[in-house]
């Protein structure tokens, strides 16, 4: 059997595992990460794009932002458009230089996985945990199976990144918590293209036969989405058919869409999740592990940094002035930014999203709401103030 021990033990080597990892080694904490897939699967997958500027300025405070600020694509608006119209929110503007930057998470998750081995850290690929166990006490184990060999390792706290479907969250007593669902009646058929960029910011638009999204990867590679029915089919979306509907929803008087090979295509759920609690004696959640939000606000990898941002400072609180209470209360801390997160992320898919007939009551609410987008500096402001993430002092 195979036996290590380490002061944090990180299930999941995603953004928030990683994250996690390099804020405790900037503390002098020990930690060992413990991943389910292989390295190669880790890097490639793609999922989010956005980053908050909270989530860029920590990366910068850890020194892994050099090709971050160098390859991605800092945005300073958003393009909102509704029924062919189209205007713009300027996020610097109105949140006094606040932005956003375009950076693939596989990127992300690269470049932090790179930092965490070049400086000595110990993570552990193809490696399930399989239980999680004595988290009330002050010696909690994680097993686990590594080369076909069973394995435990011991350590004074738990932090669980590793996803809705993870050992952390099942681990979590459930009379500790309650779950909140909301599944949308709509989904994202979503495509990535060998293309240019057709605009320079995000493009959301409301239109007729349903939402499109055009966003971006790289100055060579597109990101789109439009909305389809929850029981719908890739098969039934051509690349043809893709092209000509997002033409169609995105559409404005003197733009076009550039088109090209498509690489990727999947059909995406929307969908709410996350417990009222992240914690059990010795035992946190950080990122999907606690909650999901429809990607419509682009809070899914920017909540799971912000997590674990706060989880470091509790752990560094009771290492270096042995106080437990920032651990106590970092389900507290945590749940604050997320509730707003859950509520910007509703309000942007019900702005946007096709749920009743055109021309219905809905539809004139969601109008209503564009219009005075459009009017107000003051409502354009809380859109642009949730879309690039409030400061961490706001929720302290």
């Amino acid at each position: 059997m195979k036996i290590l021990k380490t002061q944090v033990g990180i299930i999941g080597a995603g953004p928030a595992g990683l994250t996690l990892a390099l804020l405790l080694r900037r503390q002098g904490i020990e930690a060992i990460i413990l991943e389910n897939r292989s390295r190669e699967y880790v890097q490639a997958r793609v999922r989010a794009g956005l980053l908050e500027q909270n989530t860029v300025d920590i990366y910068k405070s850890l020194g892994v932002a050099d090709r971050l600020l160098r390859e991605g694509q800092e945005h300073r608006g958003v393009y909102l458009s509704f029924d062919g119209q189209r205007i713009r929110v300027p996020f610097g503007e109105l949140t006094g230089g606040r932005n956003i930057t375009i950076y693939g998470q596989q990127e992300v998750v690269k470049d932090l996985t790179d930092e965490w081995i070049a400086g000595g850290g110990q993570i552990y690929f193809e490696t399930p945990a399989s239980k999680i166990e004595d988290f009330e006490t002050d010696s909690p184990k994680i097993h686990f199976e590594y080369e076909g060999e069973a394995g435990i390792l011991n350590c004074d706290f738990v932090a669980a990144c590793d996803g809705f479907h993870g050992i952390g969250r099942r681990t979590l007593p459930p009379d500790t918590y309650k779950e909140f669902t909301v599944t949308y009646p709509f989904s994202w058929l979503g495509i990535l293209a060998h293309v240019a960029p057709s605009t320079d910011e995000l493009i959301y638009a409301y239109h007729e036969r349903g939402f499109a999204l055009h966003s971006l990867r790289s100055d060579k590679i597109s990101r789109l989405y439009i909305q389809v029915d929850n029981d719908d089919l890739i098969d039934n979306w051509s690349d043809e058919r893709i092209w000509e509907e997002l033409a169609i929803r995105l559409g404005t008087e003197g733009w076009s869409l550039k088109t090209g090979p498509i690489f990727e295509k999947s059909i995406t759920p929307m969908r709410s999740f996350f417990t009222d609690n992240m914690q059990s004696g010795r035992l946190f959640l950080a990122g999907d592990a606690a909650h999901i939000v429809p990607p419509t606000g682009g809070k899914g990898l920017n909540l799971a940094v912000a997590d674990v941002k706060h989880l470091a400072d509790g752990l560094a609180e009771y290492y270096q002035k042995n106080s437990i209470k920032a651990l106590d209360n970092y389900s507290t801390i945590a749940l604050k930014r997320i509730w707003r997160a859950q509520d910007f992320s509703n309000f942007m898919t019900t702005l946007f999203h096709k749920q009743d007939e055109h021309g219905s009551f809905t539809y004139q609410l969601q109008k209503a709401k564009f219009d005075y987008i459009k009017v107000s500096e003051a409502y354009a402001t809380t859109i642009a103030e949730n879309y690039v993430g409030l400061p961490f002092e706001v929720f302290e």
